[in-house]
């Protein structure tokens, strides 16, 4: 399991959540594809969108990931990949689709690159790990320990905290 770049991973777990939120509760497929479609009608005449969820959003199930291990090992920087390398690694089920990662590529390639790996995350969730950048591991790391120094037990008076003047605010 690799770890890659925390902006993949948000960007991964924003593409899970556009996904769901489309597809509805009940799913509703012909909802879904209608999207995708005028989504990549849109990019595949050149559109100036530039919004690395909604390309991958476009593509996600259009894409044939050629090269899983050579995508992972791109996923290491989300700034100033190889992106001809990228696009050599992943091929389109559909020409629409296609049309639209040469248009987007040729547009803007830090795009198309960040797209095309955040749908290879997507769909390859088991294959990468994210680092843990929660605050309360970040601080652990830096102190060295394992215990919160400044635990408060129940029933300790907090209200001090919150409010200077008690109940004489009236």
């Amino acid at each position: 399991m690799k770890t890659i770049h925390p902006e993949f991973a948000y960007q991964s777990r924003e593409l899970g959540i556009q996904i769901e939120d489309t597809l509805g509760d009940p799913p509703d497929r012909k909802t879904y594809m209608k999207v995708i479609n005028a989504l990549i009608e849109e990019f595949a005449r050149g559109s100036e969108i530039d919004d690395v969820n909604l390309l991958a959003f476009a593509l996600v199930d259009q894409l044939q990931f050629n090269d899983p291990a050579g995508l992972l090992a791109q996923c290491q920087h989300y700034t100033g990949g190889d992106t001809a390398s990228v696009l050599s690694m992943v091929s389109c089920k559909e020409d629409k689709a296609d049309l639209a990662v040469i248009m987007v590529s040729e547009q803007n390639p830090e795009l198309a690159r960040r797209a095309i790996l955040s749908a290879f995350l997507y769909k390859h969730p088991k294959r990468w790990k994210d680092e843990d950048h929660l605050l309360a591991t970040l601080q652990k790391s830096e102190n060295g320990d394992d215990e919160d120094e400044e635990q408060l037990n129940s029933g300790y008076d907090i209200e001090h905290l919150f409010d200077a003047n008690g109940d004489n605010n009236a």
